[in-house]
């Protein structure tokens, strides 16, 4: 990774007498999982590009806790939370950014009560600052340009934050048509993965549900489905594979779409 871009610690910083403007948070799919490693290089692409001075914490990160609250193990989750919120109080760290919308959403509003404050910022959000001042500039939208693009509101973005504009304003810069499926924003239908069904077999039903969604989004004609979430993106993808699609319709992530678009 560090043969192609630059992409510093914070220990490394610290070490010299620098603190970062972000540090970005990766989280773990970022970390570990090999489709969503491309996003944290995509993310990382454009953040060397546009000049912003970021760090990441490499092998002092750990899982934010999320999973471990959100199965009922309160007591894993606070120990990870607290081990973390060290680390993160130890480096002064003020503003995070993040590429995932559990850890967004964790860090964001249930370590405060732990002691850690930060301004945390997820990734789409980031992006469309980056369009908004100039630092990321489309020419015209690159090979998007009047092509069909759909977007999965990820539930802990969406009702759970409220981020609903921020992702598509990112997606018109790309001068794509967006259509929107008809279960959208504060309707939207989760692809199953906040009920934990990325980890487990469904129950007994007619159908599982990141298949209804992924039928919702091929409906709308789109080449692509972006997303904004990990978790979004294995469900979507495995939804797409199910209707023998992915040859045709790529599901890719906010970032990948703009790197893209940048050429790099």
């Amino acid at each position: 990774m560090s043969n192609t871009y630059k992409v510093p610690t914070m220990a490394e910083m610290a070490a010299n007498g620098q603190s970062p403007e972000v540090l970005f948070w990766v989280g773990c799919a970022g970390s570990f999982d090999d489709r969503y490693k491309a996003v944290t290089e995509a993310f990382v692409k454009i953040l060397n590009k546009v000049g912003v001075s970021f760090a990441v914490l490499g092998t002092e990160e750990a899982c934010t806790g999320d999973p471990a609250r959100r199965a009922g193990n309160e007591f894993l989750f606070q120990m990870q939370a607290v081990s973390n919120i060290q680390v993160l109080n130890g480096y002064e760290i003020k503003k995070i950014v993040t590429a995932c919308p559990h850890c967004f959403n964790t860090i964001k509003n249930e370590y405060p009560a732990l002691g850690g404050n930060y301004e945390v910022i997820h990734h789409s959000t980031f992006l469309q600052q980056l369009i908004n001042e100039g630092k990321v500039v489309l020419k015209g939208g690159g090979e998007f340009k009047g092509k069909k693009i759909t977007y999965h509101d990820s539930c802990y973005l969406g009702r759970a934050n409220n981020i609903y504009e921020a992702p598509r304003e990112v997606l018109q810069a790309l001068d794509a048509e967006l259509v929107e499926m008809k279960r959208c924003k504060t309707k939207g239908l989760c692809c199953g993965a906040g009920g934990a069904q990325m980890f487990k077999e469904p129950e007994n039903g007619k159908k599982d549900i990141n298949i209804e969604r992924a039928e919702e989004a091929l409906a709308t004609g789109a080449d692509t489905i972006a997303v904004a979430c990990p978790f979004c993106m294995t469900m979507m993808s495995d939804g797409v594979k199910n209707k023998n699609r992915e040859h045709d319709v790529k599901v890719m992530d906010l970032a990948e779409l703009i790197a893209k678009s940048e050429g790099l």
